[in-house]
């Protein structure tokens, strides 16, 4: 894919310049947003989101069998996907961690430039191996394979509780620093009566940042399994993450209603796992496999492919989530 500098630089600049907006607005009035503001700043990146992908379509088109544009939805889809699972530890955190939900908007916002900047390091990072090391497919698709089987064996053990606030780094600081119990806005440090304590919201920060490293192990593996173009790559996890504050206070206590979401996440990662090995035999050279030959006779999956199997299987686990929620509120209404 040819992507000119001014591309790059424009993308970059736009990124940047939306953050910085919201960062100037968030700050000047931190507030737990309204149903409309949420639902209307969610409407703007989604459209935005699908407006590049056509746009992708009519300026960059296809090369080698590749269609750039299905490749950024697919990519797409997969990381927003993945961004709302992302979201339940979210508020297990805030919880946890009893952030107000004034602030709530501040300390997501700290989060998703995080994780930009982790993301942004992964994809550099993957990109490069990649590039180099064709064998790191066969890596990656073997993650993705025990991620979605760690995911169904979470599910079928009824394993709901997580606590990202004991992640190892945080019980560290907490036993290191002398934080106070005041939240003072995004102020990490503060004095009262002389004594110097850190904020709360350090430990929110430190604690948004191990998760989103955690979280950027799971989607950079997955998205290099349906293009290895930087460019889609880096797009579709900005367009992901933008809408994430929004999406966080839209949906609420409708994530809880999608009870199937890591089902359907897991034959996701699981599938594009499989396309990743698939992958990999095709560009085989480890010695020891075909004698170091590309293995050509095994199928290798479209992107056109890719993308219907996405969308298919997020619309059977939204469907299948929200009939169950509305039969078990049925059956308890019933015994009620």
């Amino acid at each position: 894919m040819d992507v000119s500098l001014l591309e790059w630089t424009i993308t970059i600049a736009v990124t940047v310049g939306v953050l910085l907006f919201d960062v100037v607005v968030i700050a000047r009035n931190p507030h737990e947003p309204s149903m409309k503001e949420c639902a209307v700043a969610l409407s703007i990146y989604v459209g935005a989101a699908i407006a590049f992908g056509c746009w992708i379509f009519l300026f960059h088109g296809s090369a080698d069998g590749h269609n750039f544009g299905v490749e950024f939805f697919a990519g797409w889809l997969t990381e927003y996907s993945l961004s709302i699972d992302n979201l339940f530890v979210f508020i297990i955190l805030m919880n946890a961690l009893a952030v107000p939900r004034h602030l709530q908007q501040e300390a997501l916002m700290v989060g998703i430039i995080l994780a930009l900047v982790f993301r942004a390091i992964f994809i550099a990072a993957g990109y490069t191996l990649i590039e180099n090391f064709s064998w790191v497919f066969y890596i990656f698709g073997a993650f993705l394979v025990y991620t979605a089987y760690t995911l169904v064996k979470s599910y079928r053990d009824h394993d709901d509780e997580e606590h990202p606030e004991e992640n190892a780094v945080v019980l560290f600081a907490r036993r290191r620093l002398n934080v106070g119990e005041e939240f003072q806005g995004l102020k990490l440090w503060y004095r009262l009566e002389g004594i110097r304590f850190v904020s709360p919201m350090l430990i929110v920060i430190i604690a948004l940042g191990t998760t989103d490293i955690l979280f950027a192990l799971d989607s950079i593996p997955a998205i290099f399994g349906i293009t290895q173009e930087p460019y889609l790559v880096f797009t579709a996890n900005v367009f992901a993450l933008m809408g994430l504050r929004q999406l966080y206070f839209l949906l609420g206590g409708l994530l809880q209603r999608l009870v199937y979401l890591s089902l359907g996440l897991s034959f996701i990662l699981a599938f594009i796992g499989v396309k990743l090995v698939l992958h990999a035999l095709h560009e085989n050279e480890l010695p020891f496999l075909n004698g170091g030959e590309h293995i050509t006779a095994v199928p290798e999956i479209s992107s056109l492919v890719s993308l219907g199997v996405i969308v298919l299987t997020l619309v059977v686990t939204a469907v299948a989530s929200l009939a169950k929620d509305r039969r078990d509120t049925e059956r308890d209404e019933a015994e009620v």
